[in-house]
Parts: structure tokens; C-alpha cells; sequence
């Protein structure tokens, strides 16, 4: 049973996405919250396996919930999905860095919520390949020189080359067909450069991608 925690001010939705998802015999929702700071307290005592959260709240907002959420060792194994009304909202990216798994959009299709509560728990990222290129695209326009902070030594030159596929939005099997090799080895390079480089999912390894410099602005070009 996959356990998910709703978060979002309008009470509207969380009844909208709570009857969808109590519907499937997989999902059970064991919470609601209308803003960050239950939100937290209820993701420290429910322990869910996703949180749905929407970013603009009063009070606690959905970008400082995520961050403290993702940053709390208790909740390492918990995911937290993004809510928000359009696609490229100018807080997805930051709560990508700071430890999101993804995003949906609120008016997405109730198809495609089910399946990305049921993605993120696999423990996958909820970003196609699709939506990577045009969000790292997006951000590339105001990039500034990669952190110095952030170092790649610790990965071999054939986990470098993955990661920098990884950043320009290629799924594990276009990976495969570019080195050519095996979805599964390409999948198990991808897992080994996270561990490496202590990053929760796939969300996160796109990012650090880009701030690492391993995926320069303008690769789009």
C-alpha cells in the first residue's frame, strides 16, 4: 500500500486528489495539510511514502516544507511531489535542488497523478525526458558559473559521461542506445553515480548536473 500525504491550501483539491486516489486499491491517503509547518509534523509522525505539495501557502510555504522534509534523516525514504499551476513554475527548479522527486501540474490528468504517486514510491523521478530538457533549458538562461563546491572526482569517466546524459533529459534506455550498452547497466551506472554523489533520486542528479558544470547552458543549442 502506497501511503500519501496531500498538502495544499485549498481545500477543494485535497478532496479532489483524496477521492481519486482513495479510489485505487494501492493508494491509501493518510493525511491532509493546509500549509507547510502541519505539513512537517504530519510527515514526521505518518511517515508517508509520497507527499503531495503545493509551493505558494501562507505560512510555511511549499519550497521551506520540502526542504526541511528531504533534509530530515526520519523521512529519507519519503518522496515529495510538487504541485503547481503551471508547468514551469519559477519555484520547481529550486525545490528540485533542495530535494523534490518531481512535479504535476494541479490540472494534470487523473491518470497521470495515479501514476506519478505510483513512480515516485518505485522511487523513480517524475521528470519524462521531455519535461528535463525544457526545465534545464528554462534555468539555463540565467546560468551563472558552476559551484566551486560541487566536485565529480569521486566518479569514473564513464559515470561522468552518464550523468551528463542524465542532465540533458535521456531516459535510461536512450542512455543504453547512446553508449551502447544495456538498459540495465546504463540503470546501474545511473544508481551508482547517485550513491556517489549522495543524492536522493534522479530529480537531484539533474540538478547537480547542471550546477556542477558537467552539463554547460546553451547544450540545447
Amino acid at each position: 500500500m502506497i501511503t500519501v500525504l496531500i498538502v495544499d491550501d485549498q481545500a477543494l483539491v485535497r478532496g479532489g486528489f483524496r477521492a481519486l486516489l482513495d479510489a485505487q486499491d494501492d493508494i491509501e491517503v493518510v493525511g491532509e495539510a493546509e500549509e507547510g509547518e502541519v505539513a512537517i509534523c504530519l510527515a514526521r509522525k505518518l511517515t508517508p511514502d509520497v507527499i503531495l505539495m503545493d509551493i505558494r501557502m501562507p505560512g510555511v510555504d511549499g519550497l521551506e516544507a520540502t526542504k526541511r522534509i528531504t533534509s530530515d534523516q526520519q523521512l529519507r525514504d519519503t518522496r515529495v511531489v510538487i504541485l503547481t499551476t503551471f508547468d514551469l513554475d519559477e519555484y520547481v527548479f529550486e525545490a528540485l535542488r533542495t530535494g523534490a522527486s518531481g512535479f504535476l501540474v494541479k490540472n494534470t490528468e487523473p491518470a497521470e497523478l495515479i501514476r506519478g504517486v505510483r513512480v515516485v514510491a518505485g522511487g523513480d523521478a517524475l521528470l519524462s525526458p521531455g519535461v528535463t530538457r525544457k526545465l534545464v533549458a528554462e534555468f539555463a538562461q540565467h546560468a551563472k558559473e558552476p559551484h566551486k563546491d560541487v566536485s565529480l572526482t569521486a566518479l569514473t569517466e564513464r559515470e561522468r559521461e552518464v550523468m551528463a546524459l542524465v542532465g540533458e533529459g535521456l531516459s535510461n534506455a536512450e542512455i543504453a542506445e547512446r553508449l551502447f550498452v544495456s538498459p540495465a547497466t546504463a540503470k546501474t551506472h545511473v544508481s551508482r553515480t547517485m550513491v556517489k554523489l549522495g543524492v536522493r533520486d534522479r530529480a537531484q542528479l539533474v540538478v547537480l548536473a547542471y550546477e556542477s558544470g558537467l552539463v554547460r547552458p546553451g547544450w540545447l543549442e
